[in-house]
């Protein structure tokens, strides 16, 4: 099993990158490798660390303004060679059909809700690791 793994965050709000951070805490569960995070407030900023490779998993967020992760998901998964597993962050439980539309593997709605979405990232870790990616 892989000791760490490195998650992207993209979006324009600190605050909702402090909550991914924190819910998380250094693993989002026991079976779950450490995690480190690369933060981005921009579609350029996740592009360029997407270009440099070694993202495990991608947290985008759906409400992210003036490139939102819905948006971003799609052209990521239509332009990213091996594209990582996306989370995606949405407004709304109405919403997901957006998510599915993006191709995003798993959505929770914001605000975060630590024990939901800690287990969905751990999902999208675990589902990495058994591929050998």
């Amino acid at each position: 099993m892989q000791s760490t793994a490195t998650v992207l965050v993209y979006s324009d709000d600190a605050n909702t990158r402090e909550q991914v951070r924190l819910a998380t805490g250094r693993r989002p569960a026991s079976d779950a490798p450490e995690v480190q995070f690369i933060e981005c407030a921009t579609l350029p900023a996740v592009l360029k660390e997407l270009d440099r490779g070694g993202i495990d998993v991608c947290v985008l967020d759906g409400e992210a303004v003036p490139a939102g992760g819905m948006g971003v998901c799609r052209q990521i998964k239509d332009e990213v060679f091996r594209c990582p597993p996306v989370l995606l962050l949405i407004g709304r439980p109405q919403d997901a059909w957006l998510a599915t539309w993006s191709r995003a593997e798993a959505a929770v709605t914001l605000p975060v809700e630590p024990v939901e979405f800690a287990g969905a990232l751990a999902a999208l870790l675990r589902s990495r690791q058994a591929v050998g990616a």
